[in-house]
């Protein structure tokens, strides 16, 4: 638990480090400037402070570890969800094409009794769909000559 605790800790500092970096709004005011050292002596007095949390919250660091357990474990799950959705990839690619199975089927056999309905085959078929067009070039929508 001490470990989670610690990447805890450690994660926020470095957030807080990434936001204060980031570029902001050019309206600081005098009073918001501080050096280097002062900001250095303050994270170092927020460091201690945040050692001593879970001595005086001990069921919020509980809790807190829990939840880094649990994020733990989907990120796990995950990762492992990836990795063989990835293997699985590699391994259709890898496989002879005559040996690999056909997916599905592209014709279906035709529905008997009742349940048929009163469609027939030709009802069924796709209606033919000529190309579609290509938009105008730039060119011809400015008025401009090709070059």
């Amino acid at each position: 638990m001490g470990r989670v605790m610690f990447f805890l800790l450690r994660m926020a500092f470095w957030l807080t480090v990434v936001c204060v970096l980031l570029p902001g709004g050019s309206n600081t005011s005098a009073d918001a400037q501080i050096d280097a050292t002062q900001a250095a002596s303050l994270a170092a007095a927020a460091v201690s402070d945040a050692r001593g949390f879970c001595d005086r919250q001990p069921d919020a660091c509980q809790v807190g570890g829990k939840v880094a357990v649990a994020i733990g474990h989907k990120a796990e799950a995950g990762a492992r969800t990836l990795y063989e959705f990835i293997s699985a990839k590699m391994n259709e690619k890898s496989a002879p094409a005559e040996k690999s199975a056909p997916r599905f089927t592209t014709v279906q056999p035709p529905i008997q009794g009742p349940a048929a309905g009163t469609l027939t085959q030709s009802d069924m078929a796709p209606a033919w769909q000529g190309p579609v067009p290509l938009p105008p070039r730039r060119e011809a929508r400015a008025g401009r000559p090709a070059a």
